[in-house]
C-alpha cells in the first residue's frame, strides 16, 4: 500500500511516516499543501493523510483535488478541531475518513489499513493462495501453518502479489506500490526482495518469474 502524509508539524508527519512504515507501507512525507498537491499530481496514492490546517494550500483544497481527480484516493483528514460540524464539513470535502489531535497511533494505522482496503477491489482482510496465509491488520504471514518472519518490504512485496491473485505484476508495479518516492527505478531491490521472500516461504516455490514480465503467484507460467 503506497501512502501520503502531509503535515506542516514535521515530527508528527515524519514520526507517522515512520510507524506506518513498520507495517509495511510505501509512505511518502511533507509538509505543505503544495507539496502534497506535487506528488499527487505525479504518484497514485492508495490513503492520504492529511493535516487540514497547513498553512499555504490547506488540506481541505487538497482533498477536494483528489476527489475531483477521480483518482480512488483514500482520505484521512486529521485535525485539532473535535467539533461535530468540523467533522460533517472535513467528510463533505470528500473525506473518507476523519481523525481529531492527539490520536492514538494504533487507532490511525487501522483506519489507514481500512482505508487502504477500500481503495481497491474489495478483499478478505485475510489472504490465502497456495498454502500462503497472509493476514494484514495482524501483520502475520503463514506458510502451511508455520510461521514466516518476513521484513516489512518483504510482506509489502508478498501483498501486492496475493492481491493480484495470479495476475503477472511487474518490476516497475511492485517498485509504485512497496517502495516510497525515493526508490531508484534501476534498482535491483525488487529482484533481491523477492529472491529473499522465496527462500523464506520455501519449498515448493509459490513466486515464479515470467521472462521480461514480471513475477506471480501460482504455478510456473
Amino acid at each position: 500500500m503506497r501512502v501520503l502524509v502531509a503535515d506542516d508539524e514535521r515530527l508528527l508527519a515524519d514520526t507517522v511516516a515512520e510507524g506506518l512504515r513498520r507495517f509495511s507501507m510505501a509512505v511518502d512525507v511533507c509538509y505543505d499543501g503544495g507539496g502534497a498537491l506535487e506528488r499527487i499530481g505525479v504518484n497514485r496514492y492508495d490513503v492520504a493523510v492529511l493535516d487540514r490546517d497547513m498553512p499555504g494550500h490547506t488540506g481541505d483544497e487538497v482533498c477536494r483535488c483528489l476527489a475531483d481527480s477521480g483518482s480512488g484516493t483514500r482520505v484521512l483528514l486529521l485535525t485539532a478541531a473535535a467539533g461535530i460540524r468540523d467533522r460533517v464539513e472535513g467528510l463533505g470535502l470528500g473525506a473518507d475518513d476523519y481523525l481529531t489531535k492527539p490520536f492514538a497511533f494504533a487507532e490511525l494505522v487501522a483506519r489507514v489499513q481500512a482505508l487502504g482496503r477500500r481503495s481497491a477491489p474489495a478483499l478478505p482482510p485475510v489472504l490465502a493462495q497456495h498454502g500462503v496465509t497472509l493476514d494484514v491488520a495482524r501483520h502475520r504471514v503463514t506458510r502451511d501453518g508455520r510461521p514466516v518472519n518476513l521484513s516489512p518490504k518483504e510482506f509489502a512485496v508478498l501483498h501486492v502479489l496475493m492481491r493480484a491473485d495470479g495476475r503477472v505484476v511487474s518490476a516497475e508495479e511492485l517498485l509504485e506500490q512497496a517502495w516510497d518516492e525515493f526508490a531508484d527505478p534501476f534498482t535491483n531491490a525488487v529482484r533481491v526482495t523477492v529472491m529473499t521472500l522465496r527462500k523464506k516461504l520455501g519449498e515448493p516455490q509459490v513466486i515464479h518469474t515470467v521472462p521480461r514480465a514480471g513475477y506471480r503467484i501460482g504455478g510456473p507460467a
